[in-house]
C-alpha cells in the first residue's frame, strides 16, 4: 500500500516539469498503440490515464511510468481478432489478478535470472514486429490479418496494386524528422512536434491522409466487460501471456531506471502488484493492459523526476488534452503515427549493445538470435521461455566444461617420489574440481571406471562446487563398477552440503560403514596402504590388527 515515505523524496517544480515532458512524448505514443492494438485511440489514451496513475501510486519505483506499450501491444492484437474488445477487456482484468498474485507470491526477484542476451533479442524481436504493423497505416492500406509478416505482406501488395504516395511521404518524413531531432536537440519532444506539423499540413493543404477519428472528449464510466462465464477458461491461457508480459517488462524499467538515477532501488513484488492494480483499472474504463514503458520512464528520470508526482503529472496532462483537446487529437493522420511508432521502434534497438553481445561469444549470439526470431515467427512469452532455455543449455555446457578429473600431487610442492611409491603399490589419488551434476559427471566418471593396474582409488571431493542427484549416481555407480573389479574406492574432503545427497543415493552411508570415507586426504592414503598391501584389517577401525605372537 502507499506510504509516507513515497512521497518524502519529492521535488515537486523538478517533479512537474518532468511529468509535463512525459506527457507530451506520451500523448502520440498513447495514440499510436491504441490504435495498432486494434481497441482506438481512445483507449491507448485512458490506458496511459488510469493505469499511469494507479501505477504511479502503487508500484514499485519511485520514478516509473506506466501504460500502452508497443510490448503489450503485439500481444492484444491476435487477443482482439479471436475474441473482440470486451475479450480483451477480459484478458486484462484476469491479467491484473495474476500480478497481484505474482507479487504476494514474492515473484518479482525472479527478473534477475534472466540474461541480457534474451533481454536484448526481444526487445530486437519488438521493434520488427511494431515496425511491420506501421505498414498498412504508413502505405495506406486497409488489410488485416492476425501474423505481422502477413499482414506486412498484404499491405505491400495492396499499395502496389494501387499506389498512394501521400502517406508513404508523411510517414518517411515524420520518421526522419524525429530521428533528426534526437540527434541534434534530444531535450525537445520530437514526437509530438512531427506530429502537430503533420496535421496541421494535412488539414492546412487538405492532403487527405486518413485520420484518428472522433475520440472521447472524457473518460468512460466504469464497467465491467460484457463476455459469457463459460468463455473464461479460453481467456485465462491469454491472460497469462500478458501477466507475464507486464511483469517482464514493467521489472526490466524498474531495473533501467535504477541504474539511471542515484539512490533509487524499486520493490520488485509492490512493483508487480501495483502494475496488477493498474491493469485491474483500466479496462474498468474501457482500456488496454498496461505495462511500465521503458522509454517514457527513462525520459521522466532524464528530466529529472524525484518522486511519484511526475508520472502523476503525467497522467494529468493527458487527461487535460482528453477533455479539452479531443477535437484536434481527432485530426491526427495515421500516417503520422505510424511514422512515430517506426521512430520507437529504431530508437529499441541499440546498435552498440546487439554488436557488443555479438561479439562476446558464440552462446550469447545464439541466444539473442533465437529470442529475437522467435519473437517475430511465434509469440512475445514463448520466445521469451525459448531463449531462457538456450541461455540455461549454453550456460550449462559451459558450467560443465569447468568440471575435471586431474591425478595430480598429494600436496602442494613437487611429490613425484610419493606418487611414483604410490603407484609401485597400485594407489592411485584423482581430484574433482568443479561441478558434479547432470550436464558434466558422465564423461570424466565413466572415464574413471575404466582405470586398471590399481588396487586402490583415491576421490579427493574438497573441490566439488555441486553435487546433485545425477552425479551422485554416477559416482554411486563407478564406485560399483571398480568395487566390482576389485578395485577399493576411498572419498576424502567431501563437504557438509553435499553429504545429503550423497546418503539419499546411498552413497555416502555405505562407505561411511566400511570406513572408506575420510575428512582429509592423508588418512585416506594411509588407509589405501593397509587395502594396496592385502593387509588382513578391521573395517571399523581401517587399522591392520596385530601380528600373532612369536612361538
Amino acid at each position: 500500500m502507499p506510504r509516507r515515505s513515497d512521497w518524502t523524496h519529492a521535488r515537486v517544480g523538478r517533479d512537474l516539469s518532468a511529468g509535463l515532458m512525459v506527457g507530451l512524448i506520451a500523448l502520440p505514443l498513447a495514440l499510436g498503440f491504441g490504435v495498432s492494438s486494434g481497441m482506438g485511440a481512445g483507449a491507448g489514451l485512458v490506458t496511459a490515464i488510469v493505469a499511469g496513475a494507479v501505477a504511479a501510486v502503487f508500484g514499485g519505483s519511485r520514478v516509473q511510468v506506466s501504460g500502452p506499450t508497443g510490448a503489450m501491444t503485439v500481444v492484444l492484437v491476435p487477443i482482439i481478432a479471436a475474441y473482440g474488445p470486451d475479450g480483451v477487456l477480459v484478458v486484462g482484468l484476469l491479467a491484473g489478478v495474476i500480478l497481484i498474485g505474482l507479487g504476494y507470491v514474492g515473484a518479482g526477484r525472479f527478473i534477475r535470472y534472466v540474461p541480457v542476451p534474451v533481454v536484448e533479442g526481444f526487445t530486437v524481436g519488438i521493434a520488427v514486429i511494431i515496425a511491420l504493423q506501421q505498414l498498412p497505416a504508413a502505405l495506406g492500406s486497409e488489410v488485416h490479418a492476425e501474423k505481422v509478416l502477413v499482414l506486412a505482406w498484404l499491405a505491400v501488395q495492396a499499395w502496389a496494386t494501387a499506389p498512394v504516395w501521400t502517406p508513404v511521404a508523411m510517414a518517411v518524413a515524420v520518421v526522419a524528422g524525429i530521428l533528426a531531432l534526437s540527434r541534434i536537440r534530444p531535450g525537445l519532444p520530437g514526437s509530438l512536434l512531427a506530429v502537430v506539423v503533420a496535421t496541421a499540413a494535412n488539414t492546412w493543404l487538405d492532403l487527405g491522409a486518413a485520420t484518428i477519428g472522433r475520440i472521447p472528449s472524457g473518460i468512460p464510466s466504469p464497467s465491467l466487460p460484457d463476455v459469457a462465464f463459460g468463455d473464461l477458461d479460453a481467456l485465462l491461457l491469454p491472460a497469462v501471456a500478458v501477466a507475464a508480459l507486464a511483469a517482464l517488462e514493467s521489472l526490466l524499467s524498474a531495473t533501467v531506471a535504477d541504474a539511471m538515477s542515484v539512490g533509487q532501488r524499486h520493490d520488485s513484488d509492490r512493483e508487480l502488484v501495483g502494475q496488477g492494480l493498474a491493469n485491474l483499472a483500466a479496462p474498468l474504463f474501457g482500456g488496454i493492459p498496461a505495462t511500465a514503458a521503458i522509454a517514457r520512464t527513462a525520459v521522466n528520470v532524464r528530466s529529472g523526476a524525484t518522486s511519484r508526482w511526475a508520472a502523476l503529472t503525467h497522467a494529468v496532462f493527458l487527461l487535460l488534452v482528453v477533455l479539452l483537446a479531443a477535437r484536434w487529437v481527432s485530426e491526427i493522420p495515421l500516417a503520422a503515427l505510424a511514422g512515430v511508432l517506426v521512430a520507437t521502434a529504431v530508437h529499441m534497438v541499440r546498435v552498440s549493445s546487439l554488436r557488443a553481445l555479438a561479439r562476446s561469444t558464440r552462446g550469447d549470439a545464439a541466444v539473442l538470435a533465437v529470442t529475437a526470431v522467435a519473437t517475430v515467427l511465434v509469440d512475445l512469452v514463448t520466445a521469451v521461455l525459448l531463449g531462457l532455455v538456450v541461455a540455461g543449455f549454453v550456460a550449462l555446457r559451459q558450467t560443465a566444461a569447468t568440471a575435471r578429473l586431474d591425478e595430480i600431487p598429494l600436496d602442494a610442492g613437487d611429490h613425484t617420489a610419493e606418487e611414483q611409491s604410490l603407484l609401485d603399490q597400485q594407489i592411485v589419488a584423482f581430484r574433482i574440481d568443479g561441478p558434479l551434476f547432470f550436464a558434466a559427471a558422465h564423461d570424466f566418471l565413466l572415464e574413471l571406471a575404466e582405470v586398471s593396474n590399481v588396487r586402490v582409488v583415491v576421490l579427493r571431493m574438497s573441490r566439488v562446487t555441486t553435487i546433485d542427484a545425477t552425479g551422485a549416481h554416477v559416482l554411486a555407480d563407478t564406485i560399483n563398477r571398480l568395487e566390482g573389479r576389485g578395485v577399493t574406492v576411498l572419498l576424502s574432503g567431501v563437504q557438509p552440503q553435499h553429504e545429503q545427497v550423497l546418503r539419499e543415493l546411498g552413497v555416502h552411508d555405505r562407505l561411511a560403514h566400511e570406513r572408506h570415507l575420510f575428512d582429509d586426504t592423508p588418512s585416506a592414503i594411509a588407509h589405501a596402504r593397509v587395502h594396496a598391501a592385502r593387509t588382513e584389517h578391521d573395517p571399523l577401525s581401517g587399522a591392520a590388527p596385530p601380528a600373532p605372537p612369536a612361538a
